[in-house]
């Protein structure tokens, strides 16, 4: 299953839009899509505004891939239960976000194993129809590590 999730604080239609789009000329894809505060109704797959985190949660564990904003909080959740992410960054000039500063988290962490970032609602269908080219990233904690927590004991204390 493929499961696209624009977070929580902003709706992002132009993913959402891109993605169902996709999803009409694949309907045998499996879809589900977390769309957040928006006006735009996917046509051909289905969708959320919201879910609770237990339901989110189930529904990473199942999927096959994240399609998503390139909110931290997305590529982090990816990551955690080794998922391969699809990201496009939002873009203040297009009013989908304060700042720039998912371009340049996309831009850096595009590198990784595992994410993969499209710059636009065209590579998106580049994209998911090279989906079994994506691999499953490393897993990481959920917990920082006792070496990085020790460190920032001593740099908040003045002793690092």
């Amino acid at each position: 299953m493929i499961l696209v999730t624009v977070g929580y604080q902003m709706a992002f239609d132009r993913l959402v839009d891109a993605v169902d789009q996709w999803a009409a000329e694949h309907p045998d894809a499996e879809m589900f899509a977390q769309i957040g505060p928006s006006e735009l109704r996917p046509k051909n797959m289905p969708f959320t505004a919201f879910m609770e985190p237990v339901e989110f949660t189930r529904r990473v564990e199942e999927c096959s891939v994240l399609v998503a904003h390139a909110g931290m909080g997305s590529i982090l959740t990816a990551l955690q239960y080794g998922k391969p992410i699809l990201v496009m960054p939002r873009h203040a000039a297009k009013g989908e976000t304060r700042n720039d500063h998912q371009i340049a988290t996309a831009q850096r962490l595009g590198e990784r194993p595992g994410i993969e970032v499209a710059v636009d609602e065209r590579e998106i269908a580049e994209k998911l129809d090279r989906l079994s080219n994506l691999s499953a990233p490393p897993k990481i904690s959920n917990v920082a590590s006792p070496e990085l927590v020790t460190r920032l004991q001593r740099f908040i204390a003045g002793t690092d």
